[in-house]
């Protein structure tokens, strides 16, 4: 299996404007084209195809794709996965703009305002299903009640990550003023819980592995984001139209192989937690477990590949109310299920 690249570490003060970002790469590969992706590129060894994947950050919530590459399901379909992490959901869908990747897994709003700036973008699945964060904190009980976070402090990655969007959007909805009534602490993805931990605030907003791991030190879950959201498309395959036009025959495999994952995903869970032992090794094999144990009794990682509409109208209300998003693109032009059709056809 394709070892995994991750990124160097970002300061923790650095804020990205997601809309300005992505508006100005819009433009730059609408005016002059992204490198180009040649649609009979293969891999050398067994004739299969390389793809080139990008994830926003290395984390569980993206099970589907490594059970999917452990079980060689993507290889049985002809692609040769390279996989690296990109930091960030932006970044991630930077790589596609850019050309340095084929395919990115992470927030699919990266797609919608690129769209809306006239730059390219289609979503061809989902891969997260839910919002996949728990509120996790050393001292606080259980909080039900998005009031009750009035006078603390809560950490996430910085804006325009999804966990600090979908706090955010939680605390003013509840009345909250932010800075004033409670206060988000912006640190870099995947440092949430180590801030906590080290008393910068009272709650982290954080993923599986992360999550697991912080209740072994004897943190404990506060609050359920899976639920409390409902259904969400937190994760999307995006991918350009020109890719599309190309190699469709690529895409309906790398498709495919996302159905397939997500199936065994929820059918073998023990291989499940196998497979994230080992993309996980640093951690304790019970942690991981149990972080597993998490991601399926909440229902995180996609059940299938489709992308439906009620995932994509709670992530797009979401972003316009943030203002990330002018909901301009409607679903049917930024939704591509045709792949994910298929797919489901063909495994039936």
């Amino acid at each position: 299996m394709t070892n995994h690249v991750r990124p160097p570490a970002t300061p923790s003060g650095r804020v990205l404007n997601r809309r300005r970002f992505l508006a100005a790469s819009s433009m730059l590969v609408a005016g002059i084209g992204a490198a180009p992706l040649m649609g009979s590129r293969t891999a050398s060894a067994a004739g299969l195809k390389t793809v080139r994947f990008s994830e926003a950050v290395h984390n569980l919530g993206y099970i589907n794709l490594y059970v999917g590459m452990h079980a060689g399901i993507f290889k049985k379909n002809g692609l040769d996965m390279k996989v690296s992490a990109a930091g960030g959901d932006t970044q991630t869908f930077a790589a596609v703009l850019g050309g340095s990747a084929d395919f990115a897994i992470g927030d699919a709003t990266m797609a919608q305002i690129s769209r809306e700036n006239g730059g390219p973008g289609v979503v061809v699945g989902t891969v997260v299903q839910r919002a996949h964060y728990f509120g996790v904190s050393k001292t606080l009980k259980p909080i039900t009640d998005p009031k009750e976070f009035k006078g603390l402090k809560i950490v996430t990655s910085p804006e325009p990550n999804t966990n600090f969007s979908v706090t955010k959007r939680m605390l003013e909805k509840a009345g909250l003023k932010l800075g004033t009534d409670a206060t988000i602490v912006p640190v870099n993805p995947g440092t949430e819980i180590a801030a906590m931990l080290a008393g910068q605030a009272d709650m982290a907003v954080a993923y599986q592995p992360s999550v697991a791991a912080a209740e072994a030190q004897g943190a404990k879950v506060v609050f359920d984001f899976s639920n409390y959201v409902g259904p969400f498309c937190n994760t999307g395959i995006m991918v350009l139209p020109s890719t599309i036009q190309k190699d469709p025959e690529m895409v309906q495999a790398l498709v495919t192989s996302f159905e397939e994952a997500s199936r065994k995903t929820y059918a073998d869970p023990a291989f499940a937690k196998e497979v994230a032992r080992k993309e996980f090794p640093d951690l304790p094999g019970e942690v991981v477990d149990k972080a597993i144990d998490a991601e399926l009794k909440y229902l995180i990682p996609a059940q299938s590949v489709i992308t439906k509409q009620d995932q994509w109208k709670n992530l797009m209300d979401m972003q316009i109310y943030l203002g990330n998003a002018k909901g301009s693109v409607s679903f049917e032009q930024i939704i591509d299920n045709s792949f994910a059709e298929k797919a489901i056809a063909s495994l039936k």
